[in-house]
């Protein structure tokens, strides 16, 4: 059996970049900023919903009930692997985050998850095409801060 097809250190560079910017929008909340790093009809799985079509969906139904809810979101760069297909013109990136949840009495909690994201090369660069994010089990769905949106 062929091993799995794990990316160079150029391509797994650049998707810890990728990661480290959606992960600083994310901690903005600033929703125009990510939208460039995704493919318009991005298809998603998040908490809230099952399949989400589209980037405005995602947004309104996902990013919108998460993003401003939570603060400290991160990925785990040391823990993140990064598959390429022998031709360049697809990634996927597995990777853990992190991030705080705040119950309703605004006591913080450790909110971990996990994400895989799958990303088609075009001539402008890089597009996420999937993205599936999950909590980890036993972690309260709901968060409960308020945080206003930095820019839509």
């Amino acid at each position: 059996m062929n091993p799995l097809p794990i990316a160079n250190a150029e391509i797994t560079k650049f998707f810890h970049g990728w990661l480290e910017t959606f992960s600083g929008y994310v901690r903005e909340v600033d929703y125009a900023s990510a939208r460039p790093l995704f493919h318009p009809d991005v298809l998603a799985f998040g908490t809230h919903n099952d399949v989400i079509p589209g980037l405005d969906q995602w947004l309104k139904t996902q990013w919108n009930n998460v993003w401003p809810k939570t603060t400290d979101f991160r990925f785990t760069l040391d823990q993140t692997q990064v598959l390429a297909s022998p031709d360049g013109s697809t990634a996927i990136v597995i990777a853990p985050w992190t991030s705080t949840g705040y119950h309703e009495d605004g006591k913080p909690f450790p909110r971990p998850g996990r994400a895989t994201m799958i990303f088609s090369r075009n001539g402008q660069g890089w597009l996420c095409t999937h993205s599936h994010m999950s909590l980890n089990r036993g972690v309260p769905q709901l968060s409960h801060a308020n945080r206003p949106v930095k820019a839509w």
